[in-house]
């Protein structure tokens, strides 16, 4: 059975998105800043349909993240503010399971990428896409309450932090509001506590590689 991950963006005051995060700044306001790095390098110019682009270490960690996955799980947030800015091909090339309280036919967009809506929660959305995957790893791509929602049930194996020098003062943060994750541990009392396998600092981003230490009994 393959892993659980996850991959997100981060200011260096913690937020994943900018402020008034919807469909019309699907990012929030300043959000697309988390991102610029990834813009030019060759992977994901190739993911988009175009030609060229930089490599280098940067562009290698986003290649093998996109090889990793066999399914992708999502909140119903993410895709409703990602629906447009995605179009008919977006760029996920394999099932995503969405969870979210309205029931729908799934949905069949071109280059491989199946939208599934699950009302039976995320640990149903979970399930179904490790079958999707086939023995691959399942891509938690969001939003920030899902991510936390994963690491409090301990279903995230490993998390890839993409943490950008920009202070977006406000939005939506990873870490830090309250209740997020239960005060300063879980809800059960025990502490969250991550090995980092892997830093790689390059101008515009520092990469951190995280994975969760097995909870004491």
């Amino acid at each position: 059975m393959g892993e659980v991950i996850a991959r997100l963006a981060m200011s260096l005051d913690g937020y994943v998105a900018g402020p008034g995060s919807g469909r019309e700044h699907p990012l929030g306001i300043g959000g697309e800043r988390l991102h610029s790095w990834v813009f030019g390098l060759r992977t994901f110019r190739r993911m988009q349909g175009m030609e060229g682009g930089v490599g280098g270490p940067d562009d290698e960690l986003l290649a093998e993240h996109v090889v990793r996955p066999g399914a992708v799980v999502m909140g119903h947030g993410m895709y409703i503010t990602g629906e447009i800015p995605w179009g008919e091909e977006p760029p996920f090339h394999m099932p995503v399971f969405v969870v979210t309280r309205h029931p729908r036919e799934p949905l069949v967009k071109q280059g491989g990428t199946t939208f599934h809506f699950v009302t039976e929660g995320p640990e149903r959305a979970l399930e179904l896409a490790r079958e999707a995957a086939g023995g691959k790893d399942v891509s938690l791509a969001g939003g920030a309450d899902l991510v936390q929602q994963f690491i409090r049930d301990d279903w995230l194996d490993e998390l890839l932090l993409h943490v950008v020098p920009v202070l977006l003062g406000d939005g939506r943060r990873l870490f830090g509001d309250p209740g997020d994750l239960g005060g300063p541990g879980d809800p059960g009392g025990r502490h969250v506590e991550w090995h980092k396998t892997q830093v790689l600092d390059s101008p515009e981003v520092t990469h951190i590689r995280l994975r969760r230490k097995p909870t004491a009994s």
